[in-house]
């Protein structure tokens, strides 16, 4: 059987990339190629800023309401397949099925139902001065937005991003990663199926240097949202700043779970496990860097490591499998190097620590074990850099000084988790994290309606609720004197 031959979605159609070019995408359960990838260019980008430019009158003029049933009409297409865009997701990343299913692409259709029924009630300031005028606020569509999302949840960023753009009264220019492209494209059919007009949304396919940077340097597209690594973001900023675009940067993360004595134990456990390994690991938010209170830390460890030994790591197809593949043979080597030099540190692995090989079809696929590692300092370069992938080291402490100085210590700042009872410390600790997300007694609990975003190298501006409404307008005031 031939490769998937990927698309672009430009003007409503689904096109071959100016170069005629495309790209290997590999099934990483196999290792084998099982679809090919447009090798878009600056030429693709500029048939789909045309494209948008032309759309932009009508759809940015639109009735928010009408604007709003054809969003929700693409919502409502995602949940009718659900089962074939979880499927595909998982071949694609190497996900569980059964983890796309429930939260990915779930999630997908609730980010368009979300914000097409928040554009609707999007509110703007106004204020009177003493009897002389009144100032109100118009909130306006930029004109194109330029999408950029990650490969390890993609329909759900992908989506996150360009549907808050849509419903503000945008036209997109979207480029979801090389590395997983298979439901954006499967996407594109369903927004066809959905009547979004013509040039509204585009979704260029290819390398981040090539397509991505085409879009990022384009003069014609005032704001950028990238979900990705922190370098990327560094060079986005640098290309970007000068042109005076507005930036939407979520970045990396190297996330600390702290454990406190007095936590509720086995509720702490449980979601620990779920934090460190979920989805392989290739989460921002993981927890992977679990802070112990001493007195607790050998029965925590204990008992960490007998729920580990449960997970399940196969064929991501499976619905018993809890750990799937990791998402690339370069990332596999990766996350293995980091497992290596976790050793050379000083590190002692207590479990995992080793490529998987199944048997049959996953002989070759990117399987491996669920790592734990201690005896680390907790500045080391296992500890200071991100990882994002199934490894997670154990560190006891002693006071809350010492482990806010552990938790504060690297150069990211996106998500943090407290498990205690003691609700005075949960606030006090709270206030010091230098993270953008801090959950207490919980891991990825997400209300779409609060911003979302990390500090220091985990990026710049937030996502979520009316923040990302807001980000992609421009305010405009308005005085009128009496």
């Amino acid at each position: 059987m031939s490769p998937t031959k990927i698309l672009n979605y430009i003007n409503g159609e689904l096109i071959a990339p100016a170069s005629n070019s495309y790209l290997n995408n590999y099934n990483p359960a196999t290792g084998k190629v099982y679809s090919l990838i447009p090798d878009s260019d600056e030429r693709d980008v500029q048939v789909a800023v045309d494209a948008a430019t032309a759309a932009f009158p009508a759809w940015s003029n639109m009735p928010v309401a009408k604007r709003s049933d054809i969003l929700l009409k693409i919502s409502a297409l995602i949940e009718k397949n659900l089962d074939k865009l979880a499927l595909a997701e998982s071949i694609d990343n190497g996900k569980p099925v059964s983890l796309a299913k429930a939260v990915d692409i779930p999630r997908a259709a609730a980010n368009f139902h979300f914000y097409a029924t928040g554009a609707i009630h999007l509110a703007t300031e106004a204020h009177a001065m003493e009897n002389t005028a009144i100032n109100y606020t118009l909130r306006q569509p930029i004109g194109i937005a330029g999408c950029i999302s990650p490969w390890n949840l993609p329909l759900y960023l992908f989506t996150w991003k360009i549907a808050p753009a849509l419903a503000s009264g945008n036209c997109v220019i979207a480029k979801p990663t090389e590395v997983t492209p298979m439901t954006s494209y499967l996407l594109s059919e369903l927004c066809i199926e959905a009547g979004l007009p013509k040039g509204v949304l585009n979704i260029v396919h290819g390398l981040g240097t090539k397509a991505g940077a085409a879009i990022v340097s384009h003069p014609k597209i005032p704001a950028i949202s990238f979900t990705g690594g922190t370098k990327t973001g560094e060079w986005i900023a640098k290309t970007a700043a000068p042109m005076f675009k507005k930036l939407s940067l979520e970045l990396g993360g190297k996330n600390p779970n702290l454990v406190f004595a007095d936590c509720n134990f086995d509720e702490t456990v449980k979601t620990s496990v779920t934090a460190a390994f979920s989805n392989q690991g290739e989460i921002c938010l993981c927890g992977s860097r679990i802070f112990i209170e001493k007195h607790l830390y050998e029965k925590f460890k204990e008992a960490f490591l007998k729920r580990v030994s449960t997970l399940k790591v196969g064929n991501p197809l499976n619905e018993d499998s809890r750990m799937g593949a990791i998402v690339s043979k370069p990332h596999m080597e990766k996350v293995l190097s980091y497992i290596e030099l976790a050793k050379q540190e000083g590190g002692k692995i207590l479990c995992g620590g080793n490529r998987m090989k199944p048997s049959g079809e996953n002989a070759e696929g990117y399987f491996i074990e669920p790592t734990v590692i201690e005896g680390l300092s907790y500045n080391c370069r296992t500890n200071m850099e991100e990882i994002f992938g199934p490894v997670v080291t154990l560190t006891p402490f002693e006071t809350e000084e010492e482990v806010l100085q552990y938790a504060n210590a690297t150069q990211y700042g996106l998500a943090a988790t407290i498990f205690t009872e003691n609700l005075n410390r949960a606030h006090r600790i709270a206030a010091q994290l230098h993270s953008g997300i801090i959950w207490i007694n919980c891991w990825l609990l997400r209300d779409l309606r609060t911003p979302f975003g990390g500090i220091k190298n985990s990026g710049v501006g937030r996502e979520g609720g009316f923040e990302a409404l807001k980000f992609f307008t421009e305010e405009k005031n308005v005085c009128i004197k009496f």
